[in-house]
């Protein structure tokens, strides 16, 4: 501001003084126009707040103050109040009626998650009204509720209680406790489900949530025909998963989904097996298991996995059950040291100092019962003992445990070998086409440890069992190994025969006869086969090579012949390969399914050697019946 204008060639102010804008809204509230924007709840406030601002004659002076809007619109800050403070429940002090309201709430949205649908839950606009309703109008922040709902509680306790059925805009009485389960149980377990509603979301549909401890003991069973309320649609897509031609036979799918439902008495064989025993039994047709399509069903219909640690959170989610088991082997293994008494494991171990080896141990935790399954594991010139996840694991490293520790404890037998193996089964043993003879050697002498712990009644546990299997292999394991050592040397000289007859020029009529027999050789013949066959299987083994140099034998009078078995054999071995193929990984391979191995090597018997004779009566269909059981 000047005192005084002076205009010659310019404009001049004489006896300048500087203008403060902060004296502008003090000295001229008269003049100022005020407007206010963005009205919104603050939790942290408790109040309804809005952006100020201050002109001058069109000149900015106050620019996005934040001031408290109750008392500039009530009526407007009523509404935010209700909606942020009430309804979405943005307000730091706890009202018992509050956390009930919000309770009941996400009951009901649990229930559309259930059911898989939205117009289940009132809008936010009938709460909005409920509260409004009763809520005087003076009301804008939590400081005038506060003061309001003091006095008002006393009388009217419930006032401002939502009820279920205010709630739901359609009936909900479907969803019940038995078909949407909130707990799923297997054997003593009892696992949470949870519900979501997200198409396209990796979650989508049920998920079971199992702590990290229990996941070895959880099976796959029974998770294939999921919850009640969804078992219908499930069946309803794996019956328009199938080809057209057997899908015929099943329309309309939503009545034969039912009608199969209704058969089923009581849920003990998987859903595969049910549905196409009962389909079979409906209409007459068989339904192969590879025309099943699961790419066809919908992911909200597969039951989801998440594992996860003490504090809830999911460290690992998919569908497949025994993936998530080999992905999480090492936690797993992790996790049941620490959960049951890790006391149990022992490193270095050469003698069996550790006392008695329980065949399980047990631990309550977080209300569940841990189960781990401790074994004795070969390492190097030692053992440890570790604890496993399943009870098969604990068997197979046991096996080689206390072999490994037997071997320890007993003089070697290879200078036993040397003087009483005769010298025709020395130089046979040299046919090894797999390393080096001392490889072999032991080999053998690892059958003959297993045949005689199995002869002496199996696996020991405890240290005075153990004592007396050593002592009962230590007299007999030399004279196991020399009878072992001379079956070896016979099955490797007749290897030794056929490879050399399946070296040269080949007729091209017999090529494929020639591959075939390359095949079946290297998966008789191997490292390691001598254990991994066991003693009494080195008998069979032994014909099943006769058998092959039979062939050979018979293979130039009638190649045609010899092809026609040859491809009999293939169709079978390939639907026993896919029999495999649809475990998943990490599953060990039972016996019973490996037992068709040796199924299919009888079947070669009786097609290209039957003078030799099967161990027991084989042939296609017999085979095909035993794999249609899984």
């Amino acid at each position: 501001m000047v005192s005084e204008l002076v205009e010659t060639s310019k404009l001049y102010g004489r006896t300048a003084a500087r203008i403060y804008p902060e004296w502008i809204e003090s000295l001229c509230q008269h003049l100022v126009k005020r407007s206010y924007s963005e009205p919104h709840w603050e939790k942290k406030r408790g109040a309804v707040m809005a952006f100020e601002k201050q002109v001058l004659f069109g000149l900015p002076i106050v620019t996005q103050r934040k001031v408290n809007y109750g008392a500039i619109d009530p009526v407007v800050s009523r509404a935010l109040f209700i909606r942020g403070a009430l309804v979405e429940g943005q307000i730091s002090k706890k009202y018992p009626f509050l956390q009930q309201n919000h309770s009941l709430l996400e009951e009901v949205e649990l229930l559309e998650h259930k059911s898989r649908r939205r117009d289940l839950l009132v809008s936010d606009e009938v709460l909005e009204e409920f509260y409004a309703e009763r809520l005087p109008g003076e009301i804008v922040s939590v400081r005038h509720f506060d003061k309001w709902w003091q006095k008002v509680r006393r009388k009217q306790p419930e006032l401002l209680n939502f009820q279920k059925e205010m709630l739901l805009q359609k009936d909900a009485s479907h969803v019940t406790a038995l078909d949407y389960p909130d707990h799923w149980y297997q054997g003593e377990l009892k696992l949470p489900l949870s519900y979501q509603f997200e198409p396209g979301k990796g979650r989508d549909g049920v998920t079971v949530h199992i702590p990290l401890p229990l996941l070895n003991q959880i099976e796959p069973a029974g998770f294939d025909w999921q919850i009640p309320g969804l078992r219908k649609e499930l069946v309803i897509g794996w019956i328009k998963s199938l080809p057209k031609p057997q899908r015929r036979n099943l329309v309309p799918a939503p009545e034969y989904a039912g009608a199969f439902l209704g058969r089923v008495d009581k849920i003990e064989r998987p859903l595969f097996d049910e549905m196409e025993y009962q389909f079979r039994r409906m209409t007459g047709v068989m339904i192969e298991r590879e025309q099943w399509d699961p790419l066809a069903i919908s992911e909200h219909l597969k039951m989801n996995f998440s594992v996860e640690d003490a504090d809830g959170v999911p460290l690992v989610q998919g569908s497949c059950l025994y993936e998530l088991k080999q992905q999480m082997q090492g936690q797993i293994q992790q996790a049941l040291s620490q959960a049951v008494d890790d006391s149990l494991e022992k490193q270095g171990l050469t003698q069996w100092s550790f006392g008695d080896l329980p065949k399980s141990c047990e631990q309550k935790r977080g209300g569940f019962e841990i189960k781990a399954y401790p074994a004795l594991v070969a390492r190097g010139d030692s053992v440890d003992v570790k604890l496993f996840d399943s009870e098969q694991a604990q068997q197979e490293a046991m096996r080689e445990g206390v072999r490994k520790l037997l071997l320890l404890n007993i003089p070697s037998p290879v200078k036993y070998l040397q003087q009483k193996l005769p010298n025709k089964a020395k130089l046979g043993l040299y046919f090894n086409p797999y390393g080096q003879i001392g490889t072999l050697i032991d080999d053998c002498i690892s059958c003959g440890c297993d045949l005689l712990i199995e002869q002496q009644g199996g696996l020991v546990w405890d240290q005075q069992g153990f004592d007396a299997l050593r002592e009962s292999v230590r007299g007999a394991l030399n004279d196991a190994v020399v009878g072992i050592a001379i079956e070896v040397e016979q099955i490797l000289s007749l290897s030794n025969d056929i490879r050399k007859r399946l070296k040269g020029k080949i007729p091209l009529e017999m090529a494929f006869a020639m591959s075939d027999i390359q095949q079946q050789l290297e998966l008789l013949i191997y490292p390691g086969f001598v254990t991994a066959t066991g003693h009494t299987r080195l008998k069979d083994l032994n014909r099943y090579l006769r058998g092959i140099l039979r062939r050979l034998e018979k293979l130039p009078v009638d190649p045609m012949r010899d092809r026609a078995h040859q491809l009999k054999v293939q169709a079978i071995s390939s639907d026993y390969q896919a029999l495999k193929n649809k475990i998943p990984p990490g599953q060990p391979v039972s016996e019973e399914i490996s037992e068709i191995r040796w199924m299919l090597e009888e079947l070669r018997i009786s097609f290209f050697a039957q003078q030799l004779g099967t161990a027991y009566p084989v042939s296609e269909k017999r085979i095909r019946q035993r794999m249609e059981a899984f």
